[in-house]
């Protein structure tokens, strides 16, 4: 009896279905498919998104545009209280005008840990795309609900160093959250961001949403980007990310020029001449 139920055993399981588990390779493929392929997504060359940020709970609103072009070219301008800030990246340079928190409307160059931070937004397709060729690692971390959905959990680990947690819907392969971790200032500063209100540009899935804030924070401190527009392949020129060059400003200690006693003296002679010909 014993024997027939460990055969039946044996036989049951031998002939139940096989649970494939999907591999790294399988996950990021299935992401790429659910954005529209990789052969659109590489026919795009430049990205243009008008939209707003909206800080305070939607108390505040403040109006961007990104500009975006292959390989690494990022431009970010925004305008608060008529005020305008910019942050940008030519694929080697970081710079930033941000007369909100330094007080000056000049362009400066950005120290290293937001040219860091900057260079990463810069990735034109995202870090899935070809991440072996970008020197990143990869690994499947297990699966996760994210608001009451299965999703994959990948561990990515940046060339640069830095990690982040990306959550892909199982149903859809899109991205729905990711968790960061980065130095800012010195502090160490944990994040995350959520994606949604997911659209079709012609023919690419893209995100109209995405909440970040601090993670574990209360939802009223998040900030929303909300992308109005999405256009591909506009023209877009190079030089619009270099920095520009910061005016000379005069010296304000340097010594007023002599005057030149040549032209002292030809005024004289003239005053004589008008003088003699007035008597």
């Amino acid at each position: 009896m014993f024997r027939r139920s460990l055969i039946a055993l044996v036989l049951a399981a031998l002939l139940a279905p096989v649970v494939h588990a999907e591999t790294v390779d399988e996950i990021v493929a299935k992401n790429i498919k659910a954005r529209g392929g990789m052969d659109k997504l590489k026919a795009v060359s430049t990205m243009k998104v008008s939209g707003k940020l909206v800080m305070a709970g939607g108390a505040m609103e403040i109006p961007f545009t990104r500009v975006s072009k292959r390989p690494e070219g990022m431009r970010m301008d925004f305008t608060f209280q008529g005020i305008s800030g910019t942050q940008a990246f030519d694929g080697k340079t970081a710079w930033q005008i941000m007369p909100f928190q330094t007080g000056k409307k000049d362009p400066e160059q950005s120290n290293a840990e937001q040219t860091k931070l900057i260079e990463e937004q810069a990735d034109f397709d995202g870090p899935l795309v070809d991440w072996k060729t970008k020197g990143s690692q990869l690994e499947l971390v297990g699966t996760e609900s994210v608001d009451g959905a299965d999703a994959w959990k990948l561990k990515l680990t940046r060339k640069n160093g830095n990690i982040d947690y990306m959550y892909l819907d199982k149903e859809t392969g899109l991205e729905v959250k990711t968790e960061s971790k980065r130095t800012l200032n010195g502090t160490e500063v944990e994040s995350e961001s959520k994606m949604s209100d997911y659209k079709e540009v012609e023919g690419l899935t893209m995100p109209f949403t995405i909440s970040s804030g601090m993670k574990g924070g209360p939802e009223q401190q998040q900030q929303k980007v909300v992308m109005d527009k999405i256009e591909l392949n506009v023209p877009v020129a190079d030089s619009s990310f270099v920095m520009p060059p910061v005016a000379a400003k005069p010296d304000s200690s340097a010594a007023p020029a002599p005057e030149k006693t040549a032209d002292k003296s030809a005024d004289k002679a003239a005053d004589a001449k008008t003088g003699a010909k007035k008597k």
